[in-house]
């Protein structure tokens, strides 16, 4: 980024974003603007105004795009500005060594001005500011696809583990007979009535006629009305169960939809098509991985992917001691879906789980393991990408 450029510095709020405009004489303009289409235009008649006069090209930097950004980042981008996501943490930094006098939104946007200013002379300036590139639809779908259904799953887990201690303290002895309460027949035999004493007190006719519920079910749910009591507190205990157990109809429901659709936009897409031909990735950690990535031209080399995902630490060591850290600008959701991915991989694939177990027998714990494992896997993907190729495993050398 050359210096004659007029810098725009955008500290985004959830209703109220801070801006400050800069150029080659400095600072010359803050305001702030609403997150609706009269402040965008505001912001947008004012940039203008201001490229138009000292006839320059914008860019705008902006902390956490993709998030209360939106959709101002892709307005930002659709006018033909130059777009960059501020490093949040470097930022932090930046503002630790160069301090400001006090803390305000409207300071914030004029520290990250001059923190694009500062980025020609200094090179460490140049890795706080990441240009934001066009990313294709069909990533932009998984990627937002593949978070919401991370996040329904974290609530199903939320709601089965409440349903299961409230079982335990008012139908003691049900989660023994039937072991997998979240099981299909389970939830929708707990959600058959209104209250839950009546169902110790159901035909076994009745009870084969619940969806999914077959001979073999009702006999194990006849186990648990034999000897069937409850607690004290199932009056209003209860119909929270069966409303847990609703919920979790609708979860599942909702998670599988997801999953279609997922599973639909994989084969769309060319890096979700690599990943998924990786044995033990599957649909989903294919899919939560690329739309992560989004574009693999964000990236100079393998090495930054690789610090991206979570597969490569760095170095901490000091003196005698030596070891390593996670670096702090790793994509969260990525790593988790790498870490599935890994796990799986090493059932499937003999030479990785090869390499898995020498790195534990070296005295690494399991994740870190799947790690340096993981790392591996990023360099071949890499040149899967670069070479357009799906996986291929090394073929076995008959026995002689």
């Amino acid at each position: 980024m050359q210096q004659q450029h007029l810098l725009v510095g955008v500290d985004v709020g959830c209703r109220k974003h801070h801006v400050a405009i800069g150029g080659p004489d400095g600072i010359t303009e803050q305001f702030e603007i609403t997150h609706d289409a009269r402040g965008f235009a505001y912001f947008f008649g004012r940039v203008s105004e201001q490229a138009r006069r000292q006839r320059l090209p914008v860019v705008v930097g902006m902390e956490g795009t993709n998030g209360y950004a939106r959709p101002l980042d892709q307005l930002v981008k659709d006018k033909g500005y130059t777009l960059l996501n501020v490093n949040n943490l470097k930022l932090a930094r930046f503002k630790e060594i160069f301090a400001s006098p006090a803390k305000t939104d409207s300071i914030d946007a004029q520290q990250m001005v001059t923190l694009m200013m500062m980025a020609p002379f200094m090179e460490q300036v140049k890795e706080s500011l990441q240009p934001v590139l066009t990313v294709s639809e069909i990533e932009q779908q998984l990627k937002r696809l593949s978070r919401r259904r991370r996040q329904l799953v974290q609530e199903k887990v939320n709601v089965q583990n409440r349903m299961q201690v409230d079982l335990q303290s008012v139908c003691p002895g049900f989660l023994d007979i039937i072991h997998k309460v979240d099981a299909l027949y389970v939830l929708r035999f707990l959600s058959f009535r209104s209250d839950l004493r009546q169902l110790a007190r159901l035909r076994p006719a009745t009870i084969r006629s619940i969806p999914g519920i077959g001979v073999t079910k009702a006999a194990t749910l006849a186990r648990w009305q034999s000897s069937a009591v409850f607690g004290s507190e199932i009056a209003w205990v209860g119909p929270m169960i069966i409303e847990d157990a609703k919920r979790l109809l609708q979860l599942k429901e909702a998670i599988d939809s997801l999953e279609a659709q997922l599973e639909a936009l994989v084969k769309q897409s060319l890096l979700a098509r690599i990943l998924d031909s990786i044995p033990g990735f599957g649909t989903i950690s294919a899919a939560e991985v690329s739309g992560e990535i989004g574009t693999m031209t964000r990236f100079a080399s393998e090495a930054s992917l690789a610090i991206y995902l979570g597969m490569a630490p760095l170095d901490n060591s000091s003196g005698k001691h030596k070891g390593t850290k996670s670096p702090q600008q790793v994509n969260k959701r990525a790593k988790a879906a790498m870490m599935v991915g890994m796990g799986h991989h090493i059932r499937k694939v003999a030479e990785s789980k090869a390499y898995y177990e020498k790195k534990r027998t070296e005295g690494k714990r399991h994740n870190q393991a799947l790690r340096s494992l993981g790392r591996h896997i990023t360099r071949v993907f890499w040149s899967m990408v670069k070479n357009n190729r799906l996986y291929e495993e090394k073929k076995q050398s008959p026995v002689t």
